[in-house]
């Protein structure tokens, strides 16, 4: 499967573009999309396994929003949209979703069609201020406890917003992005080893453990495509 993806002018956010000839499968990044498939607009939720794809010879089109932005714009918490895809249509209403289905029809942009939707989306929503900052925090590695306190947060509070936003609590988002930045270190050629420290896992083994938990498959397995 050919992917292409580009910088989205809507703050926070990719346009992509896979040219689907086969079956395949996305992996768990913490993100949510708008994408159009099956000749309408999906609302893809975070994913907590590999997601197979179907691949029908068609090309997929999307704008992929980073973790904790989109629920904000559409108006339903991430965990209820958690390893599904939905029509857009059911969620903000099939007169929305038809204005922007029209538009797709007419043009040869589908990309730009995402984005200037959700260009709108973000200028008619206001979005949670602590929501960006709890993210860079889970992402740096953080404990949770220490980023409740910093945040103002009590544990079960902050596993809430967790859920509301990124679909799933601060561990498990940890979870899925070390393994992701486990992925972009080893694309660059590093020994898994070394992935592994760099990464934040306690050793090699405790890599390889927790892709196959998220993924089904051994990270070497992942890296080489093998398996």
């Amino acid at each position: 499967m050919a992917y292409r993806e580009r910088r989205s002018f809507v703050p926070g956010a990719v346009v992509w573009r896979q040219d689907s000839s086969g079956p395949g499968e996305v992996l768990p990044d913490g993100c949510m999309d708008l994408l159009w498939m099956d000749e309408m607009i999906m609302v893809a939720g975070p994913d907590t396994s590999a997601y197979p794809v179907h691949g029908d010879g068609r090309p997929y089109v999307g704008i992929r929003f980073r973790s904790g932005i989109l629920p904000g714009l559409i108006g339903v918490p991430a965990v209820e949209l958690r390893d599904r895809r939905v029509p857009l249509a059911e969620l903000v209403g099939s007169r929305s979703a038809d204005r922007v289905r029209d538009r797709f029809a007419r043009s040869d942009r589908p990309g730009r069609v995402l984005e200037e939707y959700a260009a709108g989306l973000v200028a008619d929503h206001d979005q949670d201020r602590r929501t960006p900052e709890l993210l860079a925090m889970i992402t740096s590695g953080l404990p949770v406890t220490e980023i409740g306190r910093r945040i103002g947060l009590g544990e079960r509070q902050l596993h809430r917003h967790g859920l509301h936003f990124f679909g799933y609590g601060p561990a498990m988002l940890r979870r899925i992005l070390r393994l992701q930045r486990a992925f972009g270190l080893a694309a660059t050629g590093l020994p898994a080893a070394l992935v592994a420290a760099r990464a934040g896992y306690s050793d090699q083994a405790h890599l390889i453990r927790d892709c196959r938990a998220l993924t089904g498959r051994s990270f070497g397995e992942r890296v080489t495509g093998t398996g």
